[in-house]
Protein backbone atom coordinates (compact mmCIF):
# COMPACT_ATOMS: atom_id res chain seq x y z
CA UNK A 1 0.00 0.00 0.00
CA UNK A 2 2.29 2.47 -0.90
CA UNK A 3 2.35 5.08 -3.77
CA UNK A 4 0.01 7.08 -5.06
CA UNK A 5 -1.14 7.36 -8.62
CA UNK A 6 1.31 9.29 -9.97
CA UNK A 7 4.22 8.43 -8.27
CA UNK A 8 2.79 4.49 -9.24
CA UNK A 9 2.48 5.29 -12.78
CA UNK A 10 5.97 7.40 -13.01
CA UNK A 11 7.51 4.20 -11.34
CA UNK A 12 6.47 2.04 -13.97
CA UNK A 13 7.47 4.30 -16.71
CA UNK A 14 11.10 4.32 -15.23
CA UNK A 15 11.62 0.23 -15.12
CA UNK A 16 9.45 0.23 -18.65
CA UNK A 17 12.02 2.72 -20.27
CA UNK A 18 14.91 -0.17 -19.50
CA UNK A 19 13.30 -2.96 -20.23
CA UNK A 20 15.36 -4.00 -23.75
CA UNK A 21 18.31 -4.81 -21.47
CA UNK A 22 16.47 -6.97 -19.46
CA UNK A 23 17.59 -10.79 -19.69
CA UNK A 24 15.27 -12.66 -17.27
CA UNK A 25 11.59 -12.44 -16.24
CA UNK A 26 10.38 -8.94 -14.47
CA UNK A 27 6.87 -9.16 -13.10
CA UNK A 28 5.02 -5.89 -11.72
CA UNK A 29 2.85 -6.04 -8.63
CA UNK A 30 1.51 -2.98 -8.30
CA UNK A 31 -1.96 -1.70 -5.90
CA UNK A 32 -5.38 -3.02 -7.37
CA UNK A 33 -6.29 0.53 -7.90
CA UNK A 34 -3.10 0.95 -10.78
CA UNK A 35 -2.92 -2.02 -12.59
CA UNK A 36 -5.03 -0.91 -15.30
CA UNK A 37 -2.74 1.60 -15.77
CA UNK A 38 0.38 0.61 -15.48
CA UNK A 39 -0.89 -2.41 -17.91
CA UNK A 40 -1.50 0.17 -20.27
CA UNK A 41 2.37 1.84 -20.26
CA UNK A 42 3.62 -1.94 -20.14
CA UNK A 43 2.03 -2.86 -23.17
CA UNK A 44 3.21 -5.81 -24.77
CA UNK A 45 6.42 -5.27 -24.09
CA UNK A 46 9.10 -7.95 -22.00
CA UNK A 47 7.72 -7.12 -18.47
CA UNK A 48 4.89 -9.17 -16.95
CA UNK A 49 1.96 -7.63 -14.60
CA UNK A 50 0.74 -9.35 -11.41
CA UNK A 51 -1.76 -8.27 -8.49
CA UNK A 52 -0.85 -9.05 -4.99
CA UNK A 53 -3.44 -10.36 -3.69
CA UNK A 54 -6.77 -12.45 -4.94
CA UNK A 55 -10.04 -13.66 -2.87
CA UNK A 56 -10.83 -17.30 -1.91
CA UNK A 57 -14.39 -17.03 -3.14
CA UNK A 58 -15.80 -16.91 -6.30
CA UNK A 59 -17.69 -14.07 -6.65
CA UNK A 60 -20.57 -12.44 -4.50
CA UNK A 61 -21.44 -10.08 -1.92
CA UNK A 62 -17.23 -9.57 -0.51
CA UNK A 63 -16.93 -6.15 -0.93
CA UNK A 64 -13.53 -5.19 -1.11
CA UNK A 65 -12.73 -8.15 -2.22
CA UNK A 66 -11.15 -8.57 -5.71
CA UNK A 67 -11.85 -12.19 -6.98
CA UNK A 68 -9.14 -14.16 -9.35
CA UNK A 69 -11.83 -13.81 -12.13
CA UNK A 70 -11.84 -10.56 -11.83
CA UNK A 71 -8.14 -9.96 -12.35
CA UNK A 72 -7.71 -12.44 -15.41
CA UNK A 73 -10.79 -11.00 -16.96
CA UNK A 74 -8.84 -7.57 -16.76
CA UNK A 75 -5.64 -9.35 -18.22
CA UNK A 76 -3.65 -9.75 -15.12
CA UNK A 77 -1.12 -13.04 -15.82
CA UNK A 78 0.47 -13.62 -11.94
CA UNK A 79 -1.13 -13.02 -8.41
CA UNK A 80 0.98 -13.26 -5.14
CA UNK A 81 -0.80 -15.93 -2.28
CA UNK A 82 0.75 -15.93 1.13
CA UNK A 83 2.91 -13.05 1.62
CA UNK A 84 3.74 -12.80 5.27
CA UNK A 85 2.11 -9.75 5.59
CA UNK A 86 -1.24 -11.25 4.08
CA UNK A 87 -0.79 -13.96 7.03
CA UNK A 88 0.19 -12.01 9.56
CA UNK A 89 -2.34 -8.80 9.45
CA UNK A 90 -5.15 -10.61 7.85
CA UNK A 91 -4.80 -13.83 9.06
CA UNK A 92 -4.84 -16.02 6.05
CA UNK A 93 -4.72 -19.53 7.35
CA UNK A 94 -3.13 -22.25 5.19
CA UNK A 95 -6.04 -23.64 4.51
CA UNK A 96 -7.42 -19.85 3.01
CA UNK A 97 -4.50 -20.02 0.69
CA UNK A 98 -5.18 -23.65 -0.10
CA UNK A 99 -8.26 -22.14 -1.36
CA UNK A 100 -6.79 -19.11 -2.95
CA UNK A 101 -4.58 -20.83 -4.77
CA UNK A 102 -7.87 -23.07 -6.21
CA UNK A 103 -9.14 -19.89 -7.30
CA UNK A 104 -6.02 -18.46 -9.33
CA UNK A 105 -5.29 -22.00 -10.71
CA UNK A 106 -9.19 -22.31 -11.97
CA UNK A 107 -8.72 -19.42 -13.88
CA UNK A 108 -5.40 -20.04 -15.42
CA UNK A 109 -3.61 -17.11 -12.90
CA UNK A 110 0.31 -17.93 -12.33
CA UNK A 111 0.24 -17.59 -8.42
CA UNK A 112 3.57 -16.87 -6.42
CA UNK A 113 3.28 -18.75 -3.60
CA UNK A 114 4.75 -17.40 -0.42
CA UNK A 115 6.21 -19.09 2.76
CA UNK A 116 8.64 -18.42 5.23
CA UNK A 117 9.32 -18.41 9.08
CA UNK A 118 8.97 -15.65 12.00
CA UNK A 119 11.74 -14.72 14.49
CA UNK A 120 10.89 -17.31 17.46
CA UNK A 121 10.93 -20.36 14.98
CA UNK A 122 13.91 -19.63 13.33
CA UNK A 123 15.52 -19.10 16.45
CA UNK A 124 13.95 -22.37 17.97
CA UNK A 125 15.27 -23.58 14.85
CA UNK A 126 12.49 -25.18 13.26
CA UNK A 127 12.06 -23.47 10.05
CA UNK A 128 11.88 -26.20 8.42
CA UNK A 129 8.84 -27.84 10.00
CA UNK A 130 7.42 -24.55 9.83
CA UNK A 131 7.78 -23.76 6.24
CA UNK A 132 7.33 -27.79 5.30
CA UNK A 133 3.54 -27.24 7.09
CA UNK A 134 2.94 -24.56 5.25
CA UNK A 135 3.16 -26.36 1.77
CA UNK A 136 1.73 -29.59 2.70
CA UNK A 137 -1.73 -27.68 4.32
CA UNK A 138 -1.86 -25.17 0.74
CA UNK A 139 0.17 -26.52 -1.86
CA UNK A 140 0.59 -30.26 -1.77
CA UNK A 141 -2.95 -31.39 -2.34
CA UNK A 142 -2.84 -30.09 -6.14
CA UNK A 143 -1.10 -32.42 -8.36
CA UNK A 144 1.87 -31.65 -10.60
CA UNK A 145 -0.08 -30.53 -13.52
CA UNK A 146 -2.03 -28.29 -11.78
CA UNK A 147 0.68 -26.44 -9.58
CA UNK A 148 2.85 -26.83 -13.08
CA UNK A 149 3.11 -22.66 -13.41
CA UNK A 150 3.42 -22.39 -9.45
CA UNK A 151 6.23 -19.88 -8.74
CA UNK A 152 7.33 -20.08 -4.79
CA UNK A 153 9.34 -17.18 -2.80
CA UNK A 154 10.68 -17.73 0.40
CA UNK A 155 10.17 -15.23 2.97
CA UNK A 156 12.43 -15.29 6.26
CA UNK A 157 9.99 -13.23 8.15
CA UNK A 158 12.67 -12.30 10.40
CA UNK A 159 14.78 -10.55 8.25
CA UNK A 160 12.00 -8.37 6.36
CA UNK A 161 11.99 -4.66 7.87
CA UNK A 162 13.93 -5.63 11.00
CA UNK A 163 17.27 -4.64 10.51
CA UNK A 164 18.47 -8.23 10.31
CA UNK A 165 19.97 -9.95 7.67
CA UNK A 166 19.64 -13.32 5.69
CA UNK A 167 23.11 -14.86 4.73
CA UNK A 168 23.10 -16.24 1.09
CA UNK A 169 24.25 -19.15 2.94
CA UNK A 170 20.26 -19.29 5.19
CA UNK A 171 18.93 -18.46 1.98
CA UNK A 172 20.80 -21.49 -0.08
CA UNK A 173 20.05 -23.83 2.91
CA UNK A 174 16.39 -23.18 2.73
CA UNK A 175 15.95 -23.42 -0.75
CA UNK A 176 17.59 -26.48 -1.14
CA UNK A 177 15.27 -27.60 1.58
CA UNK A 178 11.98 -26.45 -0.66
CA UNK A 179 13.25 -27.97 -3.30
CA UNK A 180 13.99 -31.20 -1.84
CA UNK A 181 10.21 -31.68 -0.55
CA UNK A 182 8.97 -31.25 -4.21
CA UNK A 183 11.08 -33.69 -5.36
CA UNK A 184 9.45 -36.06 -2.62
CA UNK A 185 5.90 -34.78 -3.61
CA UNK A 186 6.33 -34.79 -7.02
CA UNK A 187 9.47 -35.68 -9.10
CA UNK A 188 12.80 -34.20 -9.31
CA UNK A 189 12.66 -33.40 -12.63
CA UNK A 190 9.70 -31.33 -11.38
CA UNK A 191 11.25 -29.71 -8.33
CA UNK A 192 14.71 -28.93 -10.57
CA UNK A 193 12.30 -26.80 -12.89
CA UNK A 194 10.50 -25.11 -10.27
CA UNK A 195 11.63 -21.37 -8.99
CA UNK A 196 12.04 -20.90 -5.95
CA UNK A 197 12.42 -16.64 -5.30
CA UNK A 198 13.89 -14.74 -2.38
CA UNK A 199 11.67 -12.64 -0.47
CA UNK A 200 13.76 -11.41 2.19
CA UNK A 201 14.83 -7.91 1.66
CA UNK A 202 16.53 -8.08 -1.40
CA UNK A 203 18.56 -4.86 -1.72
CA UNK A 204 21.12 -3.53 -4.43
CA UNK A 205 23.96 -4.14 -2.20
CA UNK A 206 23.05 -8.33 -1.65
CA UNK A 207 21.62 -9.15 -4.47
CA UNK A 208 24.78 -10.60 -6.87
CA UNK A 209 25.53 -12.86 -3.79
CA UNK A 210 21.98 -14.09 -2.71
CA UNK A 211 21.54 -15.11 -6.75
CA UNK A 212 25.38 -16.57 -6.98
CA UNK A 213 23.25 -19.33 -4.66
CA UNK A 214 22.25 -22.20 -7.34
CA UNK A 215 19.08 -22.72 -5.42
CA UNK A 216 18.37 -18.75 -5.52
CA UNK A 217 15.96 -18.26 -8.89
CA UNK A 218 15.71 -14.65 -8.16
CA UNK A 219 13.88 -12.17 -5.77
CA UNK A 220 10.48 -11.04 -4.56
CA UNK A 221 11.71 -7.31 -4.28
CA UNK A 222 9.72 -5.53 -1.44
CA UNK A 223 11.17 -1.59 -0.20
CA UNK A 224 13.78 -1.48 -3.06
CA UNK A 225 11.11 -1.80 -5.73
CA UNK A 226 9.78 1.51 -4.98
CA UNK A 227 12.97 3.27 -6.11
CA UNK A 228 13.58 2.77 -10.03
CA UNK A 229 17.29 2.22 -9.79
CA UNK A 230 17.44 0.15 -6.71
CA UNK A 231 14.84 -2.34 -8.52
CA UNK A 232 17.08 -2.11 -12.12
CA UNK A 233 20.28 -2.76 -10.35
CA UNK A 234 18.93 -5.66 -8.76
CA UNK A 235 17.22 -7.23 -12.15
CA UNK A 236 20.89 -6.31 -13.20
CA UNK A 237 22.52 -8.67 -10.47
CA UNK A 238 19.88 -11.36 -11.72
CA UNK A 239 21.28 -10.97 -15.30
Amino acid sequence: MNLDSSAATSLANDIKASEANFNCSVILFPSFLFLESVKTILGNGKIHLGAQNCSHRQNGAFTGEVSAQQLKSSGIEYVIIGHSERREHYNETNEILKEKLAMALKHNLKPVFCCGEPKQIREANGQEDYVLKQLQESLFGFSENEISNITIAYEPIWAIGTGLNATSAQAQQMHTFIRQQFAKQYSNNFAQQLSILYGGSCNPTNAKELFSCPDVDGSLVGGASLNARDFLSIIQAAQ
